[in-house]
């Protein structure tokens, strides 16, 4: 089969498409033939490696991509949640190349209706949408959010989920994209190039951060007293390290890493996390009901093959996407 791979980590990744041999499945897990995947910064950032490396240091060469569309082909003898021909959607390590061994924990059955590149733009940015709102922030009705990036991959899909708990939600974006992310649902547009957010926002009961650095620094000026920012871009801090089951000496490091974030939290006695996805069937399934419920939408910016993942990544990487940014990998038979 063929599959994009990393060779080695650094600044200027080089990732290869190649053949390599068809994954052979455990008896608790399933062979997916991937038809569509789906590009997410974390692709070229754990390539790239830098302090990505203290939590992912995957032996090279690996596999690229998460996120993945396609259909059962063959089952474990343990598997009970799946059929062959199941069209099924998740999220794993591997995702760019036609076939992968998943767990039933990974992945769930694809929303109807939608084709397998809508859905390989759903399991990332979702579930990441997903826990940072509800698991962690407990987003309810009337309360108010601002969503970073709003008419990125994370935030067209995180604006679209607010609006299904009832929020008020406010985003940044640029002025070209305001008529994209009002669609969305967002109430109030703030033009980045214009207007520090941070002058005309007060109040809010959470922010989504997916931009880091004073960005983030700035959100913690907007929330009221405990309230709460959740981060994918910020940086990871003892609570993250626990939960990922770190060794002391990484805790420590991120511990010190993290310090002016910290202490910029307990000055206007926020909570903050750092969040890195999880995987989750209940979750996926959630989402996929919402999806069919024409709750949410898959926002689909570009679509490559499997050969320009590249370009792809390039594309991505230059942080102007509107919505997902998709790679074909096989046709489906129907």
């Amino acid at each position: 089969m063929e599959a994009v791979r990393i060779h080695k980590y650094g600044k200027k990744i080089q990732p290869r498409l190649e053949e390599v041999s068809i994954p052979e499945i455990d008896e608790n897990e399933v062979l997916v033939k991937i038809h569509a995947a789906s590009v997410n910064p974390i692709d070229f950032k754990a390539a790239q490696g830098g302090i990505m490396r203290l939590f992912f240091n995957e032996k090279t060469p690996y596999t690229m991509g998460h996120d993945f569309a396609g259909e059962v082909v063959k089952i474990g003898k343990c598997v009970t949640a799946f059929r062959v021909g199941d069209a099924v959607y998740g999220m794993k390590l591997g995702a760019f190349s036609e076939y992968i061994a998943v767990t039933e924990n990974q992945m769930a059955t694809m929303p109807k209706h939608l084709s397998y590149e809508e859905a390989a733009a759903l399991p990332m940015v979702g579930l990441t949408s997903y826990q940072a709102l509800h698991d962690y922030m407990h987003l309810s009705q009337g309360q108010k959010v601002l969503i970073q990036a709003g008419s990125g991959g994370v935030g067209s899909f995180a604006i679209q989920l607010a609006k299904v708990y009832g929020a008020y939600v406010a985003t940044t974006t640029s002025n070209k994209n305001r008529e994209f992310v009002e669609k969305l649902g967002a109430d109030k547009v703030i033009d980045y190039h214009q207007t520090h957010f941070d002058e005309v926002l007060h109040d809010y009961d959470g922010v989504f951060d997916t931009l880091g650095g004073e960005e983030l620094m700035k959100a913690f000026k907007i929330v009221k007293p405990h309230g709460t920012v959740v981060s994918i871009n910020g940086i990871p801090d003892q609570r993250t390290a626990s939960e990922l089951g770190v060794p002391l000496w990484k805790k420590y490091l991120m511990t010190f890493a993290a310090r002016k974030i910290n202490k910029a939290a307990e000055e206007h006695r926020v909570y903050y996390r750092f969040i890195f996805t999880r995987d989750s069937r209940q979750e996926l399934n959630k989402i996929r009901k919402m999806v069919e419920a024409n709750k949410i939408h898959p926002e689909i910016d570009k679509i490559f093959d499997l050969a320009d993942t590249k370009e792809a990544l390039d594309y991505i990487h230059k942080g102007h996407a509107r919505g997902k940014v998709v790679i074909k990998v096989t046709e489906p038979e129907f």
